[in-house]
C-alpha cells in the first residue's frame, strides 16, 4: 500500500557501509592520517565533525556557497576569494532535475512529473528516480535538484507539470519513492536529492516579489503536510527554500526553516536556496539557510565576517550550517564515490527508454470513452492524425518535441533535450500497418483542410496542446494555437473523433460533448508515440488516474478572486496573495462547496470494469493512537485484464472543521477478467499524513479528533460505492444514559404501578450521535433496544446500559418496577356453629390492603372488616370487597348466610398461615396471604373459631399478642 513508504528513516544517519575501518573504492588511496573524515567506519556526523575541526573559519565559509563548496580546487568565484579548501573533498555538480537530467545531451527524456503522479505507482516513481540518478551520475552530476512538490492551489501555475498533484498524501508518498530512487537506487552511483520548494510556492506570477499569506493551520495541513510525508518516507539530503515570502518574510530567511521544517517535520539535512532567492546574510543563516545556490552574493567571506563582528551572527551558527552541508554530502556517499569527471556520451539505456514508455502509458488518463476506444481499425480502415504535435516535423515551430517535456524560455526550448522522440505519426503508422489499416496526417494549421482530412477517414485522432513551465503561469485553460476550434471542426467533420491532450495542467474542453473519447497524456516524453499507440489500440489498458481536479471553468476554482490569485501589489511593490480559501484547496474545495468539476480528482477510465464490495472496518484505540483496518473486495467484471487504483478516503467529524474528505490510502491492483482480490489497508493516526488529526494552533501539535468518521472506498474522489462509519473516542468517555417510564410515576398506591409500564432509555455520547442502548429485564439477558413495555404482575428490575461506536460502555442504570394489575380475591363463608360470616381475602402480588363489608342494600355503607361478622347484628345477607396494597379494588361480592353451606368446625387451633415477611415483593409492605389486613398495615390476622368465641391473634413485625 502507499503508506508503506512512511516507514523510511533518515539517509543521513550514517555513511556508506564499509567492511573495515578505512576507505575503499574510489577513495582507497586517501591517507587517513591527513584526512580522518574519509574513514567510512565512522558515521556521517562524526566524519563531518572531524573535517570541520580541521577547518579554518574561512574554509567553513566555503560550504555555505554552492560554487565554493562544490569546486574545492578553485579559490575565486565571481571576484569573491576563499582560502584553499581542506583536502579530500570532492568536486560536486548540481543538476536541475525534477523531471530528468535537464539541459543535458545523452539522457532519457522522461514524461513530466504530473504523468508520474497520474500513475499512482510508487514502484514506478522509485524506478524513475533510480534511472535518473544513474544518468546524472554518469554525466558527472551527483546533486539532483528535485523532486518538486506543491499543493495545486491553482491550475494556472506554470510549474504544475513539474509537481506531483494537488493531494498531500499522493504527492508526499510518490515524492518519497522518487527520492528513495534518486538516493538509493544504485549505491555504486550515489546522488543526493534536493526537495523543492519550501513553502507556499504556488504560482510563478510575481514569485520573487509576492507574499503567500496564510494562517497557521492552513500552512501545516495543506502546505507543510506533503513535505512532512515526503521527508518521513524519503529522507532527502537537501531541501530548497522558495522565492516567495510567507506572511511577509522571504522563504530563505524565514524562521519556518528551523521551527517547522527541522523542528516539526523532522528534516535533518541541509537547506539550499533557489537561485537568487537569498536577501540577507545574518537573517538567512540564523533562520536556517545553510547554502546559497550558484555564485556567492550574500554569503561572502566579507559579509559573514562583518555579521560576526557586529554580533548579528555567531561562529556557532556558521558551524551548524557547514556541518549540515558536509554531513549531508557524506551521508549521500558523495565523498566516497565521486561522480566521473569525464561524463559518458550517452547515459540513456534501453531499460530507461522502456521505463519512459511505461510512465507515459501508466500516467496517461482516459477521461472519456463513449465506446470508440480501443480502436478497432481493420483492413482498409483509415485513421487521421491531426495537429502540430503528431510529427517531428515542425509546424510554425511546434512539433512532437515541443510537448516532450516542460517549456524553457532560455536557450533550450524544453527542460529536457528530447533528442530521441518517437513521434505519434511514426508509431501509429507502424501499429496501423499491423492491423491492415492506414494513417493520414494533417498538421492542423489549416482547419478547413484538417476537417476535410478527418471527414475522409474512418477515425479522427486530434492532438491538442499548450506549453507551460517555469517563470510564467498559463493565461487560461484553453488550448494553444486555436486547438479548441480545431477539435470542434474535426469533431463536426467526423463523428468518430478522439482527442489526445498534451498539456501540463487542466483544460476546460468546450468541445467535450462532441467527441467520443479523451486521453490526457500530459507531456509524455520521448516515447510518446509508442505509448499513445499502445493505449489507443488497447495493447495497454489505461490505468491512470487524475492527480488533480479539472474544473469546468476558472470561476469554479478556489482562487477565483484577484486577491487570491494573482494577488494585489502593495505600496512596497510586493504582491500580497491572500490564501483566504484556507484548507479548501484541490478536491476538498469542490466537495465542500458542492461544485461539480469537469473531471474529479482520482478519475480515470479503463477498457474493463471493476466492482467494489464487502467493506469491513475494524478500529482499535490504544494510548491515544487510532488504527483502522479496512478490507474490501475488488473484482474485474469486464472482459479484458486491467489495473485499478482503489482509493480510500476519510471524512472527519464536523467538530474538526475539516473540509471535504482526505485521501488516506491507495493501491494498484491488476486483475484478469472475472478475478477478485481482497484489498486491505490500515489507516493509522501514527503515520506522517496524520489522517485522524488536525493541527491545534494552541498546542502547536497534531491532535486526534474524537467523533464519528466515514471511511469511503472507490475509484475516484466522487465514485465511492463503499462507505462505513468509524467512531474514535481516545478519552474513553462513556455514554450517559437517561431512563424514563410511562406512566412517569406509579399510578397505584404505595409505589405500585397498576397499568403496563413502558421504559424508554436514551443515551448521549461525546463521539457517537447514536449509541446502542441495551436492556436486561429480570436478568434474562441483554437485548439491544431502548424501549421495553412490562405488563406482567410482579416486582421487576430493568437494567439499562449504552455502548458507543468506539466500544465504550456506560454504567448500568437500574429501574425497579413493582406492577400489580390484578385485583385481590375475596370470599365469604358461613360458620354455623358460631353464627358468623367469615371473609377471607388474598392478593399474590402487593398483598391485601383492606377488606370491607356492608349490609346488602341499594347504597352500601362500607365498614372495615375486623373479624367474623355475627349474623345477629350484621344480617344474613351482606356485600363485600377487598382492596390490595396497590389500590386495586376487587369486584363486589354478595353472601346469603341462609343459603350458604356450613363451614367445617376445626378440630384444633391452626398455626398461623405462612406468608412473606412484611413488605416482601412489594414496596408498600402489603400482605400476600390468606386473611385480612386492616388499614393497610403490614399485619397478618388469623381467625380462630372455637366454641362460638372469636379470638384474634395479631402478628406485627414478629410480636405476638392476643386481643
Amino acid at each position: 500500500m502507499a503508506l508503506a513508504l512512511a516507514a523510511g528513516g533518515s539517509a543521513l544517519a550514517a555513511g556508506p557501509a564499509a567492511a573495515a575501518p578505512g576507505v575503499t573504492g574510489a577513495r582507497a588511496s586517501v591517507d587517513l592520517a591527513e584526512c580522518p573524515w574519509m574513514d567510512t567506519a565512522l558515521s556521517a556526523d562524526e566524519r563531518a565533525g572531524l573535517l570541520l575541526d580541521a577547518s579554518s573559519l574561512g574554509q567553513k565559509y566555503r560550504w555555505l556557497n554552492e560554487q565554493a563548496a562544490n569546486t574545492p580546487e578553485q579559490t575565486e568565484f565571481s571576484g569573491v576569494s576563499y582560502p584553499e579548501q581542506v583536502g579530500c573533498t570532492p568536486t560536486i555538480v548540481y543538476t536541475d532535475g525534477p523531471d530528468g537530467v535537464r539541459f543535458t545531451e545523452g539522457v532519457t527524456a522522461f514524461p513530466a512529473q504530473i504523468a508520474l503522479a497520474s500513475s499512482w505507482n510508487s514502484d514506478l516513481a522509485f524506478d524513475k528516480g533510480a534511472a535518473q540518478a544513474a544518468e546524472a551520475w554518469d554525466k558527472g552530476k551527483a546533486g539532483v535538484l528535485g523532486p518538486g512538490i506543491a499543493s495545486g492551489r491553482t491550475p494556472l501555475s506554470g510549474r504544475t507539470a513539474e509537481y506531483l498533484g494537488e493531494d498531500p498524501l499522493l504527492s508526499g508518498t510518490l515524492g518519497a519513492a522518487n527520492t528513495q530512487g534518486l538516493e538509493k537506487g544504485d549505491p555504486e552511483k550515489p546522488t543526493l536529492a534536493v526537495l523543492k520548494h519550501y513553502v507556499g510556492n504556488e504560482q510563478e506570477t510575481a514569485r520573487q516579489t509576492s507574499s503567500s499569506n496564510l494562517d497557521e493551520r492552513t500552512l501545516k495541513e495543506a502546505y507543510d503536510l506533503p513535505f512532512e510525508i515526503l521527508i518521513d518516507g524519503g529522507a532527502p539530503a537537501g531541501v530548497m527554500c522558495s522565492y516567495n515570502q510567507i506572511n511577509g518574510v522571504y522563504g530563505c530567511e524565514n524562521p519556518l526553516l528551523n521551527t517547522d521544517l527541522r523542528g516539526q517535520l523532522g528534516f535533518d539535512g541541509y537547506v539550499v536556496s533557489d537561485f537568487g532567492a537569498v536577501h540577507s546574510t545574518a537573517d538567512a543563516l540564523n533562520a536556517g539557510l545553510d547554502q546559497e545556490l550558484n555564485r556567492p552574493i550574500h554569503y561572502t567571506p566579507t559579509l559573514l565576517d562583518a555579521a560576526i563582528a557586529d554580533g548579528s551572527l555567531t561562529e556557532a551558527t556558521v558551524d551548524t550550517a557547514a556541518r549540515n552541508v558536509v554531513r549531508s554530502y557524506i551521508g549521500a556517499g558523495l565523498f566516497d564515490k565521486p561522480a566521473p569527471t569525464t561524463p559518458v556520451a550517452d547515459a540513456s539505456t534501453p531499460e530507461h527508454k522502456a521505463l519512459a514508455r511505461s510512465i507515459a502509458e501508466e500516467g496517461s488518463v482516459l477521461l472519456k470513452n463513449d465506446g470508440l476506444l480501443p480502436l478497432d481499425a481493420s483492413d482498409g480502415s483509415t485513421i487521421a492524425l491531426i495537429g502540430p504535435t503528431v510529427s517531428n516535423t515542425p509546424t510554425n515551430g511546434v512539433s512532437a518535441s515541443s510537448v516532450c517535456s516542460m517549456s524553457w524560455p532560455f536557450g533550450n526550448p524544453s527542460t529536457l533535450n528530447c533528442e530521441d522522440v518517437v513521434a505519434p505519426d511514426t508509431a501509429f503508422t507502424s501499429r496501423a500497418a499491423e492491423a491492415g489499416a492506414s494513417v493520414v496526417v494533417s498538421n492542423g494549421a489549416d482547419q478547413v483542410a484538417a476537417a476535410a482530412t478527418a471527414a475522409a477517414a474512418d477515425v479522427a485522432i486530434v492532438f491538442g496542446y499548450y506549453r507551460s513551465g517555469e517563470f510564467t503561469d498559463i493565461p487560461g485553460l484553453g488550448l494553444a494555437d486555436g486547438g479548441d476550434d480545431l477539435i470542434a471542426a474535426v469533431a463536426a467533420a467526423n463523428p468518430n473523433t478522439v482527442v489526445v491532450l498534451e498539456t501540463g495542467s487542466a483544460t476546460d474542453m468546450p468541445w467535450l460533448d462532441q467527441v467520443d473519447g479523451v486521453l490526457q497524456a500530459w507531456y509524455p516524453g520521448e516515447q510518446q508515440g509508442p505509448a499513445l499507440a499502445s493505449l489507443l489500440w488497447g495493447d495497454t489498458n489505461p490505468s491512470g488516474k487524475l492527480p488533480m481536479t479539472f474544473p469546468k471553468s476558472l470561476a469554479d476554482t478556489p482562487t477565483a478572486t484577484p486577491e487570491q490569485y494573482p494577488g494585489v501589489v502593495d505600496a512596497d511593490g510586493i504582491t500580497q496573495v491572500d490564501y483566504s480559501e484556507g484548507l479548501q484547496i484541490g478536491h476538498k474545495w469542490y466537495d465542500e462547496q458542492g461544485i461539480e468539476p469537469l473531471f474529479e480528482f482520482g478519475h480515470g477510465l479503463s477498457y474493463t470494469s471493476f466492482d467494489y464490495s464487502d467493506l469491513e472496518l475494524s478500529t482499535a484505540v490504544s494510548g491515544g493512537a487510532v488504527e483502522t483496518t479496512a478490507s474490501f473486495t475488488l473484482t474485474n467484471t469486464g472482459s479484458v485484464a486491467g489495473t485499478e487504483v482503489p482509493q480510500v478516503y476519510l471524512t472527519l467529524p464536523e467538530s474538526a472543521g475539516e473540509p471535504g474528505k482526505r485521501l488516506v490510502d491507495y493501491d494498484r491492483v491488476s486483475l484478469e477478467p472475472g478475478a477478485s482480490q481482497r484489498v486491505t489497508t490500515v489507516i493509522s493516526s501514527e503515520t506522517a499524513d496524520h489522517p485522524y488529526s488536525i493541527w491545534n494552533v494552541d498546542t502547536d501539535a497534531w491532535e486526534v479528533v474524537d467523533g464519528g468518521y466515514t471511511v469511503s472506498v472507490g475509484s475516484s474522489s466522487r465514485a465511492l460505492p463503499l462507505s462505513g462509519p468509524v467512531v474514535v473516542d481516545t478519552a474513553g468517555t462513556a455514554p450517559v444514559v437517561t431512563v424514563a417510564t410511562s406512566p412517569s410515576a406509579p399510578d397505584g398506591a404505595a409505589g405500585w404501578f397498576v397499568s403496563p409500564v413502558t421504559v424508554t432509555a436514551t443515551a448521549v455520547d461525546d463521539v457517537d450521535s447514536a449509541p446502542v442502548v441495551s436492556t436486561n429485564l429480570d436478568g434474562a439477558g441483554w437485548v439491544d433496544g431502548g424501549s421495553v413495555t412490562v405488563s406482567a404482575d410482579g416486582a421487576h428490575t430493568i437494567e439499562v446500559r449504552a455502548t458507543d461506536a468506539a466500544g465504550t460502555v456506560s454504567a448500568v442504570t437500574r429501574v425497579e418496577l413493582p406492577i400489580d394489575r390484578a385485583a385481590p380475591t375475596v370470599s365469604a363463608a358461613a360458620d354455623r356453629e358460631a353464627g358468623t360470616i367469615v371473609l377471607t381475602a388474598s392478593d399474590a402480588t402487593s398483598g391485601v390492603g383492606s377488606v370491607e363489608w356492608a349490609p346488602a342494600g341499594l347504597a352500601p355503607a362500607w365498614q372495615s372488616y375486623t373479624g367474623p361478622l355475627p349474623v345477629a347484628s350484621a344480617g344474613e345477607t351482606i356485600v363485600f370487597r377487598a382492596t390490595d396494597v396497590a389500590g386495586i379494588v376487587s369486584e363486589v361480592g354478595s353472601f346469603d348466610y341462609a343459603a350458604a353451606a356450613p363451614t367445617p368446625t376445626p378440630t384444633s387451633t391452626p398455626a398461623p398461615s405462612a406468608s412473606p415477611a412484611p413488605g416482601a415483593g412489594s414496596p408498600g409492605g402489603g400482605l400476600a396471604s390468606t386473611g385480612f389486613a386492616a388499614g393497610g398495615i403490614a399485619a397478618l390476622a388469623l381467625l380462630l373459631v372455637a366454641g362460638g368465641a372469636v379470638t384474634v391473634l395479631v402478628r406485627r413485625r414478629g410480636v405476638r399478642s392476643a386481643g
